[in-house]
């Protein structure tokens, strides 16, 4: 941790070389097909809920769903800057990335994380007023405080993922140029540079693990305040419906958050593992956010056969 290389500094890297996911030659195909058919599933499934919630005007007038359209727009674009390099690795083409797309990734992959993961901790605060204080929370969670959070979220991710990339970048790289990952992220990077690193991987822990632990916590308070008002439901139904609806959502958050502090709340680590868990929060939670909030939700799939059957109708009478 922290080491200073000997490579000379009379060599500057250019280009970096993503290794990708280590894997066996004979699955190169499948990998390919699996990777290139979840980025699509991901971009359709996700388009589909921002078309509906800004179709239907009972969705895009409700903070829930105007959050759940942010989410679904982050969630294209995460998937867009990380997972096509993920199934490129598997084809013949080159693995090199130019030094300024490499900047540019680690940028926007952080800028995207840290704003969806401020949207996600705003999401249960969302649920959390509307199941436990549900006569407060038209005056709560209306929507131009839904708006200007949101705002602020997006603010705030921005200048996490400035900060992120300028403290990455202003190291010097002189070679090897190999990065042992399959995108461009702080922890692989670092790993090339001829310099000390100490300051990085501090401000790596704080500013991002220290950050998803404490969002992470906050979405399991809001959740435990959520179960506390569930169980004084009534209704077997109306139970099993709101702990069937919590259940799904802390499953995806789970699986976005548990990995992210798995990575960056170990500064210096360099196990195998590291690639693997990596895939949860950058590839299987986008793909699963459609299936979750959508497939899950009554008023979304209501809203769907609402706009379906408002187009066939339009169909027949042409």
């Amino acid at each position: 941790m922290g080491e200073t290389k000997n490579t000379s500094l009379d060599t500057v890297v250019t280009d970096f070389i993503l290794l990708g996911l280590p894997h066996p030659p004979s699955l190169r195909t499948l990998l390919f097909l699996v990777f290139f058919n979840i980025y699509i599933l991901t971009e359709l499934g996700n388009l589909l809920i921002l078309l509906t919630v800004w179709a239907d005007p009972k969705l895009h007038a409700r903070p829930m769903y105007i959050l759940l359209a942010v989410l679904s727009f982050l969630d294209m674009w995460l998937s867009s800057v990380i997972v096509p390099r993920v199934f490129l690795n598997f084809t013949p083409t080159s693995k090199a990335i130019p030094f300024g797309s490499c900047v540019a990734q680690l940028y926007f992959f952080h800028f995207l994380g840290s704003t969806q993961c401020f949207l996600y901790t705003l999401m249960a605060y969302d649920r959390y007023l509307a199941i436990c204080q549900p006569l407060r929370y038209p005056v709560l969670m209306n929507g131009r405080l839904c708006t200007i959070l949101v705002a602020g979220a997006w603010v705030a991710g921005s200048i996490h993922g400035a900060i992120q990339a300028t403290l990455t970048f202003r190291l010097p790289y002189c070679g090897p140029n190999q990065v042992d990952y399959f995108f461009c992220d702080i922890p692989a990077v670092l790993r090339l540079a001829c310099a000390d690193t100490t300051i990085n991987e501090l401000v790596t822990f704080v500013d991002i693990g220290v950050v998803a632990a404490s969002c992470f916590m906050l979405i399991l308070l809001s959740y435990a305040n959520i179960v506390h008002a569930i169980l004084k439901i009534r209704t077997a139904d109306g139970r099993r419906r709101a702990f069937s609806t919590c259940g799904s959502h802390l499953t995806v958050v789970t699986v976005y958050y548990v990995p992210c502090i798995f990575i960056y709340l170990r500064p210096g680590s360099k196990s195998p593992l590291d690639g693997a868990v990596a895939v949860f929060y950058t590839v299987v939670t986008p793909f699963l956010n459609p299936l979750i909030y959508t497939l899950r939700n009554q008023e979304v799939k209501s809203a769907l056969k609402r706009i379906t059957a408002g187009q066939g109708a339009a169909s027949e009478n042409k």
